[in-house]
This record gives C-alpha cells, sequence and structure tokens, in this order.
C-alpha cells in the first residue's frame, strides 16, 4: 500500500517505530508521528540510560521522536495519557501484584492504551489518518475473510502475545512494518538511514531499572512469613509484590540441598509458599477474560499451541473456551504457570487463535 495513505505512527524513541515511521515515509504514505506521555514526576533521568517504558527520561525519548520527526520530514504530536496510565495500567499493575499475582501489563497498555486511548485522544484533538503502524513484531494477515494476528518472521523478537487481544476491527486499520523483518536487519535499515537511534539499546523492562518501589510507594504489602507446603516457617519476605511464581533468587533461606522456589503467593494470610523446582510442573491451567480470533472455536475443545508469558516456548495443548473461562490440558507439564499472566493460543502455523488471563494451573487432581 501506499499512495499518501495518512497513517499515524506510535513513535517510542526507541531504533523499531523509527524504522517503522522511516519505510512508511520510503512507501510514501502520509506520515504523522505520535506518542502518548505517561510519565507525570518530575525528568531525572541520565541521557541514554532508560532501559523501560514507564518512568524518568521520558523526556529524552520524546526529545529523540521530535529529532526523528524533523530527520523524516513529518508532523508529529505527544498526547498526554498520564491519568490513564495511572488509572488503567499502574493501578490494575498494583492491584494485582496486591492479590498475590504476576501481572502482564504490557498485555492491557496495549489494547487499551496504545490501540485505545491513543488513537481515540488523538483524534478528538484534531489529527486524522485511515491506518495506524507501530513497530511491534508481528504480522497481520487475513485468514476465513478477516484480519489475524500472526507471530513475526523471527521468532526471537515476536511480540504477538503482547497483542493478542486485539480483534479483527482493530486489526484491519494496523500495520505492522516491521512483521516480516529480523532485529539484525531493522538496525541496520537504521544505519544505512544515518538514524541517531540505530544503536540505541532495548527497553527490557516495564518500569526504568526494573525497580518497582516508586510504582508502590505508600501501597507496600506488609512482610509476612515464607512457608513450606505444609506451612511450617521457613522466614520472612519482604512483602509479597517482591515475589512471582518460580522465582529463586533473593528468597533468603535454605531447607538443605534441594533449592526453593516460590510456588504460590497467598495474598489472604500474606504468605509466600516455597517448596522444591518439581512442584512447579502443572497438568494445565483455568483462565479468565478469555477472547477469541474466530468465534467458531467457542465451546468444543481445540488444539493448539500455548504461551503462557512472553519468553516461553509454546507447548502443545488443548483449549476448551466458554463464555470467556478457558481451560487448558497441556500435553507435557509446563513450568511456573503463574495466575495474572496471559495465556495466548496459537495454531501450528502461528496464526493468534485467542487467550485470556490466567486465574490458576492445574495439577493432577485437578
Amino acid at each position: 500500500m501506499g499512495g499518501k495513505i495518512s497513517t499515524a505512527v506510535g513513535l517510542s524513541g526507541g531504533v523499531d517505530s523509527a524504522v517503522a515511521a522511516a519505510l512508511l515515509v520510503e512507501a510514501g504514505y502520509e506520515v504523522t508521528g505520535l506518542t502518548m506521555r505517561i510519565w507525570d514526576g518530575p525528568e531525572t533521568g541520565q541521557a541514554g540510560c532508560r532501559q523501560g517504558c514507564y518512568g524518568p527520561g521520558e523526556g529524552e525519548d520524546i526529545a529523540a521522536c521530535e529529532a526523528l520527526c524533523a530527520r523524516l520530514g513529518i508532523p508529529y504530536r505527544v498526547v498526554d495519557l498520564s491519568r490513564e496510565y495511572e488509572e488503567t495500567v499502574l493501578e490494575y499493575f498494583r492491584g494485582e501484584y496486591l492479590r498475590g499475582r504476576t501481572p502482564n501489563p504490557c498485555v492491557l497498555c496495549n489494547h487499551v492504551m496504545k490501540f485505545g486511548f491513543l488513537l481515540d485522544r488523538a483524534r478528538i484533538e484534531g489529527l486524522r489518518f485511515d491506518l495506524f503502524a507501530t513497530g511491534h513484531y508481528a504480522r497481520i494477515q487475513e485468514r476465513n475473510g478477516r484480519p489475524c494476528l500472526r507471530t513475526a518472521a523471527d521468532p526471537a523478537k515476536d511480540q504477538s502475545y503482547f497483542l493478542h487481544r486485539l480483534g479483527p476491527e482493530v486489526l484491519g486499520k494496523v500495520v505492522f512494518p516491521l512483521g516480516g523483518k529480523t532485529k539484525a536487519e531493522v538496525r541496520d535499515i537504521a544505519r544505512a538511514l544515518g538514524l541517531k537511534v540505530a544503536e540505541k539499546p532495548e527497553s527490557q523492562d516495564f518500569v526504568s531499572g526494573g525497580d518497582y518501589s516508586a510504582v508502590f510507594e505508600g501501597r507496600e504489602s506488609p512482610p509476612g512469613d515464607i512457608v513450606d507446603a505444609e506451612g511450617r516457617t521457613l522466614g520472612r519476605h519482604r512483602g509479597i509484590h517482591h515475589y512471582t511464581i518460580g522465582q529463586r533468587r533473593g528468597l533468603g533461606i535454605s531447607s538443605g540441598p534441594e533449592p526453593l522456589y516460590v510456588w504460590s503467593l497467598d495474598s489472604d494470610r500474606n504468605r509466600v509458599v516455597v517448596g522444591p523446582g518439581h512442584g512447579l510442573f502443572a497438568d494445565g491451567l483455568e483462565a479468565e477474560d478469555t477472547v477469541l480470533s474466530d468465534p467458531a472455536l467457542e465451546g468444543g475443545p481445540f488444539p493448539c499451541r500455548v504461551r503462557i508469558r512472553q519468553n516461553h516456548a509454546p507447548a502443545d495443548a488443548e483449549a476448551t473456551v466458554r463464555g470467556g473461562s478457558a481451560r487448558v490440558l497441556f500435553h507435557t507439564p509446563q513450568r511456573a504457570v503463574a495466575p495474572g499472566q496471559s495465556a495466548v493460543f496459537y495454531d501450528a502455523e502461528g496464526f493468534v487463535l485467542g487467550g485470556g488471563v490466567i486465574e490458576r494451573a492445574l495439577r493432577p487432581e485437578d
């Protein structure tokens, strides 16, 4: 496509979104850069050191976006969504952790913020565009007469997990210019175009520096007991929001030669339950708030490959979805199924079939 089709490109200040915008300009699209402002605190970031989506240093990224758009000769808009981000993403993140769950804020942010509030607010503020593009590594291909999300050509960079809640009504107006490229190819394009962000490190976490303490300031969960499966106290924890299923480091306890891992987080009794690694494996899971890309999948079991976190290799399974509730049975037990994370269903060709929020792991007795 091309021919002066108006396209807003979500810019983050990184190399991926910069190359996505440059490719669209080169292809003849009428491009406008678009960034959502989500940080509402003081700007104290150090140049070149920002390693997360949320935190001080956002101004540095916005400056990089402004420079990019000037270099490409396209207009640029910043939309202030700091209040919506606080009320939607941060409150969800805090609430889930304090309930003893492991949330994935990137799934919610993409669905509700980037492909929701950002586009709605931009249009309210007078920006007109036919399509929306981002630097995500994912593909959109038509299937059974509807646009469907598919994994990226580069499995190591695929981000379809974060985007699985986008329905056909959204995907039909979205472009992912990097879906067929590798990260190395994207950096090569950035270098060839002389873009300053060509060597910029990737964001590695939701919060800059990976330190969530500022997000929980004044809302921390209290210290409590670390216990084994029989309820025997082995030590003390710093607050359950510091822990997640499968965690080994930072427990500060030992009960013998076998290492201990976090099995579960008991928010009602403010306890972290630990045990040996073999106890982390589950035969399946139950999920809620499940969406499907094809309504025909509703009701009956269907074969699929399930990813239980972003960096998890999809596991062969059978899923049954009824009324937003899903039951998944793995062919081979999977490690560290964490309530609060998303379970995303794929077919053998990498098309996203749907996904939901994990409620609990299934053990043999279930």
